[in-house]
C-alpha cells in the first residue's frame, strides 16, 4: 500500500531485530523503522547495520518508512547513506522536526513524511507541506506537547488548533489528509479511539500507533462506516443521474447534493474500497 493511502503507521526500533520482525509481519499499513528518539545515542550505528539487515527482506504487505534522525544531526549523513543504498526496499521517510527550508535543501529520494513537532514547524506548516518531495504532514504530539508544557489530551485546545493547522495545509497543497500523532498509553483502547475520533473529525486520515494491539482500533476507527458507505453510495448514484439529466444539484434525504457533495461521497467509497469510488 502506498504511504499515501495508508491508514495505520506503527513504530518500532530499528535496533531491536524481533521487534522489527513482528512488525514486518504485523498488519500495519506502513512500518515506520525508527532511527531517531527509539533509539539511544550510543546505538545509532548499530542500529542502522540492524535495519541494513532487515530491509533486505521485504515485507509481504505493506509499506515500509524509515525516520531517520534530523537533517541537521551528527548522525544524518550515516542516515542518508543508509536510505540510498536500501532505496528499493523504502518507500517513504519521516523527517523530524520538519522545518520547510531544511525540506528544500535536501534530496531525498523517495517520497517524505514530515514529522511537525515543534511550534515553529505547525505554525509554517503551509510551506513544509509544499516543500519539495513532501507526500504527507505527520503531527508529533509528544514532542509538541513537550514544548508548550501540555498534556496529551483528547480534548487538548492546542493539539487541535496545531490538527486544524495541518488539516488546513495538507488540503492546500494536495496532500492526503495528515497523520496523527500517537497515544502513548498502550492500555488506554479507550482513550485511544477517542483520540482517533477526534483526528478524524478534524480531517487526519491516519494515525500511527506504538503497539500492534493499537492496529486494530485504528483500523475500526478510521475506516468509514457501513452506514457511510450506504450513504456515499446513494450519493454518487443520485449525483450521476441528476448530471446526465443536467442538473447541477439534486435533494436526498432533505439535503442538497451537488458537485462537492459527490466528490465528497466519492472519496468515501475509495477509503472504502469501493469501485465507485475510484471511477
Amino acid at each position: 500500500m502506498p504511504t499515501a493511502s495508508a491508514r495505520s503507521f506503527l513504530f518500532v526500533p530499528a535496533d531491536q531485530p524481533r521487534r522489527l520482525e513482528k512488525a514486518w509481519e504485523s498488519p500495519a499499513d506502513v512500518v515506520i523503522a525508527d532511527l531517531e528518539d527509539a533509539v539511544a545515542e550510543e546505538a545509532k550505528g548499530a542500529a542502522r547495520e540492524v535495519l541494513r539487515e532487515r530491509l533486505a527482506r521485504p515485507r509481504t504487505a505493506g509499506a515500509v518508512c524509515v525516520r531517520i534522525n534530523a537533517l541537521e544531526s551528527a548522525h544524518a549523513a550515516a542516515d542518508l547513506e543508509l536510505l540510498a543504498s536500501a532505496a528499493a526496499a523504502v518507500d517513504a521517510v519521516m523527517v523530524p522536526k520538519a522545518a520547510a527550508a531544511t525540506l528544500a535543501a535536501a534530496e531525498l529520494g523517495v517520497p517524505v513524511i514530515a514529522l511537525v513537532e515543534t511550534a515553529a514547524g505547525v505554525l509554517d506548516a503551509a510551506a513544509i507541506a509544499s516543500a519539495p518531495g513532501v507526500e504527507r504532514l505527520m503531527l508529533g504530539t509528544v514532542d509538541l506537547t513537550a514544548e508548550l508544557g501540555v498534556d496529551i489530551t483528547v480534548d487538548s485546545p492546542l493539539l487541535a488548533a496545531a490538527r486544524a493547522t495541518l488539516a488546513l495545509a495538507s488540503a492546500a497543497a494536495g496532500l492526503a489528509g495528515p497523520i496523527d500523532g500517537v497515544w502513548i498509553d498502550i492500555a488506554d483502547e479507550d482513550g485511544l479511539r477517542a483520540e482517533a475520533r477526534v483526528a478524524r473529525a478534524a480531517g487526519f486520515a491516519a494515525k500511527a500507533c506504538v503497539h500492534p494491539r493499537q492496529l486494530g482500533p485504528v483500523e475500526e476507527e478510521l475506516a468509514p462506516s457501513a452506514e457511510e458507505v450506504e450513504r456515499a453510495r446513494r450519493i454518487v448514484e443520485a449525483g450521476e443521474r441528476a448530471l446526465a439529466a443536467g442538473e447541477g444539484a439534486v435533494a436526498l434525504d432533505g439535503r442538497m447534493v451537488d458537485l462537492p457533495v459527490i466528490e465528497r461521497a466519492r472519496r468515501t467509497l475509495a477509503a472504502a474500497g469501493g469501485e465507485e469510488g475510484a471511477a
